[in-house]
């Protein structure tokens, strides 16, 4: 019996409030789903990945901002884009396995890395809207240029 014991004070530690593990931040899941191709500092790799930094939150700033983004991260996105001048071909994954809160959290922190005061937030909710709709990474890519060609995208 003894040795159940330390199991009971584990489980009944993670049902109180406060002692249950909290959620990653936008930061950590930035780190370790995004760090990697766009860099930690969100400046991204030239010809290859787009900087984040200084550009979310100016297009996260509109509704359409945000549903493009909303969709950018659950379906991914395919061909060349333009970005802050520069031209980058190459492919976006989808991040389907992850949670709507963490996605959430993760265009919430990028768009913190802005100088938009304050920066726009991503909910919930936005990308729970995105994984309802039928895309595929093509079809963000036209997204984005319907968009662009709306508001100029930094």
């Amino acid at each position: 019996m003894k040795a159940a014991a330390p199991f009971a004070l584990l489980l009944a530690a993670s049902m109180v409030p406060g002692l249950a593990q909290a959620a990653p931040s936008g930061a950590e899941l930035y780190s370790q789903q995004c760090a990697a191709c766009h860099q930690a500092d969100a400046a991204g790799m030239a010809g290859q990945y787009p900087p984040l930094k200084n550009r979310i939150d100016k297009i996260a700033a509109t509704p359409e901002g945000v549903h493009y983004l909303s969709d950018l991260l659950t379906h991914g996105m395919s061909g060349a884009i333009e970005a802050g001048g520069d031209t980058y071909v190459g492919y976006m994954p989808a991040f389907a396995q992850l949670k709507d809160d963490e996605i959430a959290a993760i265009l919430s922190w990028v768009s913190g890395l802005g100088d938009s005061k304050p920066p726009p937030v991503i909910a919930a909710a936005d990308i729970a809207a995105a994984r309802g709709r039928t895309l595929t990474a093509a079809g963000v890519a036209q997204e984005r240029k319907a968009l662009a060609a709306q508001h100029p995208l930094p």
